[in-house]
């Protein structure tokens, strides 16, 4: 995917605001990332691609989804099509 092209397609956020948010704001936990324009709080299908953008800022790496832009809206498509909807999943930390 390019940097311009969106990552949540529920509040129209793209990756490179996405990365400009964690490079400025400095998030300390992913779930923070929902202050970028709403992002992942939608439908949930971002989620896992906010993490892993999270992830990379975070150990000094570009990240990369390796997904077309035009692959990433027909797997999303199918996403909602399915009924799904991401929910948080319990941290393993949790005592």
């Amino acid at each position: 995917m390019n940097p311009d092209d969106k990552l949540c397609y529920c509040f129209h956020v793209t990756q490179r605001k996405v990365i400009n948010f964690i490079r400025i704001e400095q998030p300390r936990v992913p779930s923070q990332l929902s202050e970028c324009g709403g992002a992942g709080t939608g439908c949930g299908w971002c989620v896992p691609f906010l993490r892993k953008l999270f992830d990379a800022e975070q150990g000094g790496q570009s990240a990369d989804i390796e997904l077309s832009p035009e692959e990433y809206a027909a797997a999303r498509q199918g996403y909602i099509a399915a009924g799904k909807v991401r929910k948080e999943e319990p941290s393993d930390d949790a005592s």
